[in-house]
């Protein structure tokens, strides 16, 4: 190959190399701006092919789709009732049906009154515990993969009462059970928990993204890849056979395009036929989905890249001793031209060939030098136009009601919060990827009820990314982590003026805040290899302090994974978390945390209480507890689990920290 077109390769390699970074790294601008936040609906199947021809272009390289990430992790935080934070573990009614319970606890949930699915749900009077179809423990794979019904109150009576063969999260609404599987959704009647009856069953025509139960609805959201040769009317699923059919004049965009591959399907369902009252969806990006629910409205969001036009056409205007002023001006004279991307990415790079035809060897040798250097410094400066998340506001009616977007990415659906008609959302922007050495940083932005920014916090934890996020009322708790944990206390009293208050350093990482009272923050984690939980003191929100630590001998807790694992019983000032050896009760009285209990022979999962009974509900067996001994009153061996092996637990507990 020649030297000139081996320079030439290089070349388009670096401007590939540019392009690839608008998928990789987290950015935010340095002066917040928010899009145009104006949303409309198709107005037939050639609007929304017109659209994707536009939007399809935006990235130059013709590139759709990608896999949705989920949470890397999940932190949640559920509430003392002592204050009101918006935001707690619903405790359900008492059992009916002759249930004697006065208490039982509910999913630890963010948001108050809106439930989530998880693979555990109690009624106060059984238990509904959905294993997973495969397994790994202490070296052995097992099978499982079916929904055991327990008779769970009085624990003397602990047994299995009935099985269904189906298994995934759970969402229990009165005497129906809803099962979602990673395909289907089932409803189940339970008013005989002996024998559960299949009721209905809805079955998904793309993917389930996630679901909340709110005032006995359950609202829906799912995933469609768009059919590039028919977008619409699409189905998004059929409940016994009949179809939920969307139409085009139901699916709406942003009115600015970005390259979309998915449509998101908003769906209110009854739990007791599986019918869909109402729906709508709108177009997105699959790269990132997750969803949040307040009790005014769902949000939506998703990932997608900024301009790459005219992020080429920026870096060559800033670095002016590049290209002559003329190569430039052609670039922003293509800008203007009404075509698509694609062709104007076509005719972008036939100017750079023209310049570079033009140049001697040794000027091609010192501009492949300066571009691999310049961009470095380029996408770190810029590093918030680069990736953007992409937010939709929709009514718990169903009406599109905002469309707008913030730099970066989001960690999961705790990095949103809806508070005093202000949305909340925490952001990692920059890092580092192919032909990018931008380093990271974490921003807050404060969103009117438009989803327009009104004020932001930006540049925490320089080089770090967060690890946690927490919003109680006007306070917001970031984790951030590299090789130590800071935590941040913010104060968001003022939406406009938001500012740290706050800052406490110390080693390793929280992936979970709860707030124990308004003035604790439990935070778990890990510090090294292991497992580590932090009670933090906020009362002076300029001086955060760690209270208590306590380190366990455990690499890995669920918590990490998913708050859901999570529960804490404000009555007896105790917590309960699993781990990989078993399962643990902490006690927080006094502001130290302390282990209570802990139970080795369960594979411990889950735990709930009932009045004054704690439930450790682990892959193979059932063990009950008296809070008030903390002796074990009964136990209960799981079917179908003899292949499971017992684990033996082993080690010591330890607390994460705040700052």
């Amino acid at each position: 190959m020649k030297s000139g077109n081996m320079g030439l390769a290089f070349l388009v390699v670096l401007l590939l190399a540019l392009g690839a970074v608008l998928f990789v790294s987290m950015d935010v601008p340095d002066v917040p701006v928010s899009e145009d936040q104006g949303v409309v609906p198709f107005q037939s199947e050639q609007d929304f092919k017109d659209y994707l021809d536009n939007s399809a272009a935006l990235s130059g390289m013709g590139y759709y789709g990608g896999v949705m990430a989920g949470s890397a992790r999940s932190m949640a935080v559920a509430e003392d009732a002592n204050f009101d934070q918006g935001v707690k573990a619903p405790t359900a009614a008492p059992a009916g049906a002759g249930g004697e319970a006065e208490r039982v606890s509910g999913t630890n949930v963010q948001v108050i009154g809106i439930d989530e699915p998880d693979i555990v749900k109690t009624d106060g009077q059984d238990i509904y515990f959905s294993s997973s179809p495969y397994g790994y423990w202490r070296s052995s794979y097992y099978y499982g993969g079916e929904t055991k019904v327990i008779g769970a109150f009085p624990p003397e009576e602990l047994e299995e009462r009935a099985k269904i063969d189906k298994t995934g999260n759970l969402l229990l609404v009165g005497d129906t059970l809803v099962v979602f599987t990673y395909d289907s959704i089932y409803g189940y009647d339970v008013s005989d928990p002996d024998s559960p009856e299949q009721s209905w069953k809805a079955e998904l025509n793309g993917s389930m993204v996630d679901a909340r139960l709110y005032d006995g609805k359950i609202y829906l959201i799912t995933r469609n890849n768009i059919d590039y040769y028919r977008p619409c009317p699409l189905v998004a699923l059929s409940t016994d056979g009949v179809p939920l059919t969307i139409s085009c004049s139901s699916i709406f965009h942003p009115a600015n395009p970005f390259e979309v591959d998915v449509t998101y399907n908003a769906i209110v369902m009854d739990p007791q036929t599986g019918h869909a009252e109402k729906a709508v969806s709108f177009v997105g990006s699959s790269s990132s989905s997750v969803l949040y629910m307040s009790t005014n409205a769902i949000y939506v969001t998703y990932q997608y890249q900024g301009d790459i036009l005219k992020i080429y056409t920026d870096f060559f205007r800033e670095n002016p001793d590049l290209v002559p002023a003329h190569v430039v001006a052609d670039m922003d004279r293509i800008a203007g031209y009404d075509i698509s991307m694609t062709s104007k990415m076509t005719e972008f790079g036939i100017i750079l060939q023209r310049y570079w035809s033009s140049l001697s060897n040794d000027e091609r040798l010192r501009l492949e030098n300066e571009l691999s250097n310049r961009m470095s410094n380029y996408t770190a400066k810029h590093k918030r136009d680069l990736v953007r998340t992409g937010i939709a506001k929709i009514s718990l009616d169903l009406n599109i009601e905002a469309s707008g977007s913030v730099p970066g990415t989001l960690l999961n659906q705790f990095s949103l919060d809806e508070y005093e008609g202000n949305l909340r959302v925490a952001v990692t922007v920059g890092g580092s990827g192919w032909m990018m050495s931008g380093e990271s940083a974490n921003d807050v932005y404060v969103l009117d009820d438009g989803l327009d920014i009104v004020g932001s916090v930006l540049d925490m934890g320089l080089t770090e990314r967060i690890y946690s996020v927490r919003f109680i009322q006007d306070k917001g708790y970031v984790v951030t982590f590299r090789q130590i944990d800071p935590f941040y206390v913010m104060d968001l009293s003022d939406p406009a003026n938001p500012e740290i208050k706050g800052e406490l350093k110390i080693p390793g990482y929280s992936s979970y805040l709860h707030p124990i009272t308004k003035d604790k923050i439990l935070g778990i984690g890990k510090e090294g290899s292991q497992v580590k939980i932090s009670l933090f003191d906020v009362t002076d929100p300029e001086n955060p302090s760690e209270r208590s630590k306590y380190t366990l001998s455990e690499y890995w807790s669920d918590v990490l994974n998913t708050h859901h694992a999570f529960l804490l019983d404000e009555k007896h000032g105790i917590f309960f978390m699993p781990g990989s050896k078993g399962g643990y009760v902490f006690s927080y009285e006094g502001d130290e945390l302390s282990l209570v209990k802990a139970v080795s022979e369960t594979g411990a999962i889950r735990a709930i209480y009932i009045d004054d009974y704690l439930y450790i509900i682990g892959a193979a067996k059932i063990t009950v507890l008296d809070e008030n001994t903390w002796e074990e009153v009964s136990d209960l061996e799981l079917s179908g689990t003899d292949n499971i092996p017992k684990p033996i637990y082993e080690g010591t507990i330890d607390i994460i920290d705040v700052e």
